[in-house]
């Protein structure tokens, strides 16, 4: 539950009362005007549209980035650091999204490879959070669970460095979700602690 596992600090901010009216207001447009035949591409701009009008705008610039749905940069502009990686899914999509008892699906094989790319190839020491979400549900994983298991296990890393340098067998980043990261979340025995809500 995010009681459960949210971050304590979290837990003692108040929202003021224009803040918590504000989140609604913002919420209530974003899902009616949700159109779950519309493409990924049109339900991300949605919602990141909700997120910069809700929480973020002129402090954290919000956008995609490279091949990431939605990214939360650290400042005010796209040269600060990404801080949080958002994969987004259209509600319809069950199969690509992850689900409470099942991690093992392409929007998390999908946050892996952003993952890695931030940390590996740019050095980000920055990312905090890294979210998974079709609108309605939202997986909310810390980075600092990505970063232990991860960026951190070297044979993967080594998959991965070879993967970007086009030293295996495939290049394409469905042959590095199948062959790569769906095995090594497959062999994995920790349990994975993430935050999990339903709108």
């Amino acid at each position: 539950s995010p009681r459960k596992s949210i971050n304590k600090a979290y837990l003692k901010v108040k929202p003021s009362r224009s803040e918590i009216e504000l989140f609604k207001k913002n919420l209530t447009g974003l899902l009616d005007g949700l159109d779950e035949k519309e493409s990924e591409e049109h339900n991300k701009n949605d919602l990141g549209d909700f997120l910069k009008n809700t929480f973020y705008q002129p402090d954290y610039y919000i956008n995609t980035k490279d091949r990431a749905d939605l990214v939360i940069h650290t400042g005010p502009d796209s040269k600060s650091s990404p801080g949080v990686l958002v994969e987004v899914k259209k509600p319809s999509n069950k199969t690509e999204m992850v689900q409470p008892d099942n991690l093992k699906a392409k929007a998390f094989y999908e946050l892996i490879l952003y993952y890695l790319r931030e940390r590996i190839t740019n050095a980000n020491l920055e990312i905090k959070h890294l979210i998974a979400t079709n609108v309605f549900q939202w997986y909310i994983f810390d980075a600092a669970l990505f970063e232990k298991i991860f960026a951190q296990n070297k044979s993967l890393v080594r998959q991965f460095n070879d993967f970007e340098q086009g030293r295996l067998a495939g290049m394409t980043t469905d042959f590095f979700y199948n062959s790569i990261a769906e095995p090594f979340v497959s062999g994995l025995e920790t349990d994975f602690s993430f935050t999990w809500f339903d709108f």
